[in-house]
């Protein structure tokens, strides 16, 4: 994580991280002025809070109250060495916690990662630099890419070149593009499966996890994701690109083309095939308008569409960017070596999604994989064994349906708290596909995380239900039917093989899609440096149902996003209209605003947290319409998982506005007891919302330009760097 230090008054610093900010003071025998911890009392107090979190995770997993749970901590200092000091941790339990919980709560707090850490004697390197935020390897693990210049080789199956190599190679092009990249954290809890969480330092928004049997092929892993999701936009999906970008030459890349709707808002003959309208338009209820971006919210240039190659006969098909967003997210899209290499895992991971898809919502129970088949790859099981050793059933099933896809399958029980969670990975060649649904299982979890897998269900509806598949993307979190675990299996083994060259085995790959009478698109990008294809599947590999480009497009944004970010600008015409669009768009209340206009607010801020729930209450209150903002307090108190001071302002606003609404009480009567109940504060915000000297409490002020926002301003700063590189490459003025 990287922490960028301000200088501020006298002695006072201020360290800035992702949304947070610490302020550090010294004492004033140290001239200091006494107004926050030093810097040493943070180091001190985080050790203790960290092992007071872990008891209780540990505490949480197995329903045992903290209540009555005490931690406290002492640092014993060594008269003849200061820097020598013994950190004595001590735990108050309640008498009736069973010895083993005991136990188990002092193992937890053993894993302190600061504890840890320091006693690992972590390395401090001081150095000079030209520019801290172009300094873009400085947060990578140093000795992976340093070893690519060594002439080391560490080559793995399906790349096409050495893991060192493209570790060197994938980190010049995001150095190049002035992005530093810092690893957020590294698992490995058992032999031969290792994950991490990379992100962009200065937009911790855009992260990527990476997976592999080693570090380096992790590394490599969330490297090249990084780049296909910068390649492929999928970092920005659904977000506002600014005023800036969205009047610029190109919005999304400089071969778009812009088609305007027909004259009864008819989808332009310019986009899709007869092949696609058929799969995304079958009701013919797809209008134009409904295919206006998200990004640059420019209805008036039209429907901004990207090129994709027909894979049958070579065509160009322009599909629109709201399409593409709407319904695939990150499925279909890969960085490589070379592009076979990327239309080989982009191909994989598209069978991988589907037929995953079709197991759980068929309900197919799936063969295991022999032990002597499993024993021709003794990495793999020594890290299934390790799992059970944990306590944990592992089952390996072939997912090719009789050899058909080149899709393996591992599953894992959890007999403490009966959840299951299948994970599925696909690769032409069987080892490959094996390891990766092994690290797919365990990629950014610890053994504490299984604890939150959902239990398998005989409910036919909850398995096939749409929402559970997306779940199953997004994080595997979804449910499976107990039938995937009957011993009577719906198709046979298969030992299948569909490995070879990447060139042949992507031929391979396309095949398979043709012969069962599907057809692909695809787009190649390069303009970064390397080959990243994104292929479109239509009809197979969407992750979303494509009814909701009618409706629940992202794009309802376009029609609240001006006006709710100036807000605070808004006459009382402008915010009734408001008020009145918001209930006949009938979306869900308790949808965040955050989602809908695709504004990345900054975290712990109570725009971050706003539901459309609470924005109607706040206009009602501003509005002086009492009637109606009490019966919206009313259902956020009995909704609200918000903050505690936010939830502390409803209930006073509760009060006041009952008292307002009744002609018998008097506000001024209860002002003293209220003021000692909430807080002056508090209660100078709720009388002044109800008296109209306080307009929407809570919400700083912005417009479009986003000013106060710096979390998204920051994820358009690392939109900009992409933008700028891909003009400069086509020779366009920015």
């Amino acid at each position: 994580m990287e922490i960028k230090v301000n200088y501020l008054d006298n002695l006072r610093q201020e360290a800035r991280f992702d949304d947070f900010s610490v302020i550090t003071d010294q004492p004033i025998r140290y001239k200091g002025d006494g107004s926050a911890p030093g810097p040493f009392d943070y180091f001190l107090a985080s050790s203790a809070l960290c092992a007071a979190y872990f008891a209780r995770v540990y505490c949480n997993a197995r329903d045992i109250p903290t209540e009555n749970i005490r931690l406290s901590q002492n640092n014993i200092v060594d008269p003849e060495n200061r820097y020598n000091q013994i950190f004595r941790i001590q735990v108050e339990l309640p008498n009736d916690l069973s010895d083993k919980d005991r136990e188990g709560i002092l193992r937890s707090i053993e894993r302190c990662s600061v504890k840890r850490v320091i006693q690992n004697n972590p390395e401090f390197r001081i150095e000079v630099v030209d520019n801290i935020d172009e300094d873009a390897q400085a947060l990578l693990m140093g000795t992976s890419v340093k070893n690519g210049a060594e002439g080391e080789s560490t080559w793995i199956e399906g790349k096409d070149l050495p893991l060192e190599q493209t570790i060197a190679n994938m980190t010049g092009i995001l150095e190049e593009l002035g992005m530093k990249i810092e690893i957020a954290s590294w698992r490995n809890i058992v032999p031969h499966v290792w994950s991490l969480h990379i992100r962009d330092a200065a937009s911790p928004m855009c992260f990527t996890n990476g997976k592999g049997a080693t570090k380096e092929a992790a590394l490599c892993s969330a490297l090249g994701e990084f780049i296909e999701r910068l390649s492929c936009n999928f970092f920005y999906n659904d977000q506002f690109f600014g005023e800036e970008i969205a009047n610029s030459a190109f919005v999304h890349y400089p071969h778009e083309e812009w088609f305007q709707p027909g004259p009864n808002d008819e989808l332009p003959a310019g986009i899709l095939d007869d092949h696609c309208r058929a799969i995304f338009d079958p009701d013919g209820e797809l209008r134009g308008s409904h295919l206006f971006d998200t990004n640059s919210g420019k209805v008036e240039r039209g429907i901004v569409s990207l090129p994709f190659v027909r894979q049958s006969d070579g065509e160009t098909v322009y599909f629109p960017s709201n399409l593409i967003e709407n319904l695939y997210l990150s499925n279909g899209m890969s960085a490589g070596n070379t592009l076979a290499e990327a239309q080989v895992q982009c191909l994989s991971e598209i069978f991988e999604r589907a037929v995953k898809k079709r197991i759980i919502e068929e309900e197919i129970a799936l063969p295991d994989v022999p032990e002597a088949v499993l024993a021709k790859y003794p990495g793999i099981v020594e890290g299934l064994e390790a799992l059970e050793v944990q306590g944990f059933p592992v089952l390996v099933k072939d997912a090719s349906l009789g050899g058909q896809f080149p899709v393996a399958c591992v599953t894992l029980m959890n007999p403490r708290t009966g959840g299951v969670f299948a994970s599925f990975g696909a690769h032409p060649s069987f080892e490959v596909a094996l390891e990766r649904s092994l690290t797919e299982l365990l990629q950014g979890r610890s053994f504490e995380g299984l604890n939150d897998l959902p239990p398998p269900t005989f409910n036919s509806q909850a398995v096939a239900e749409p929402n559970n598949y997306v779940e199953h993307f997004i994080d595997s979190s979804g449910v499976i039917s107990w039938r995937f675990f009957s011993a009577k299996q719906d198709v046979e083994f298969c030992e299948w093989d569909f490995s070879g060259t990447n060139e042949e085995e992507a031929a391979r790959l396309f095949q398979i899609l043709a012969d069962e009478g599907l057809e692909a698109y695809m787009a190649v990008h390069e303009d970064l440096g390397a080959p990243v294809c994104r292929i479109l599947v239509p009809g197979y590999s969407e992750v979303y149902p494509v009814e909701d480009l009618v409706w629940d497009n992202t794009n309802t944004a376009l029609a609240f996003r001006e006006d709710i970010l100036n807000l605070h600008s808004l006459d009382d015409a402008q915010l009734a209209d408001l008020l009145e669009r918001l209930e006949e768009s009938a979306l869900d209340e308790q949808m965040k605003v955050v989602t809908l206009i695709g504004i990345e607010f900054d975290d712990n801020t109570v725009w971050s947290e706003l539901t459309l729930q609470e924005l109607k209450l706040l206009i009602h209150l501003a509005l002086q319409q009492f009637e109606e903002a009490l019966d919206r307090v009313e259902m956020f108190l009995q909704f609200n998982d918000n903050t505690v001071a936010r939830g502390l302002f409803y209930q006073a606003m509760q009060a006041v506005l009952e008292i307002t609404l009744d002609d018998e009480l008097a506000l001024d009567d209860y002002l003293y007891n209220l003021r000692r109940m909430f807080g002056d504060e508090t209660m100078h915000a709720v009388v002044g919302s109800v008296t109209g000297e306080v307009r929407f409490h809570g919400l700083t002020p912005t417009s479009m330009t986003l000013e106060g926002i710096d979390r998204h301003q920051r994820l358009i700063e690392s939109y900009k760097k992409l933008h700028a590189a891909r003009a400069a490459r086509a020779g366009m003025a920015v």
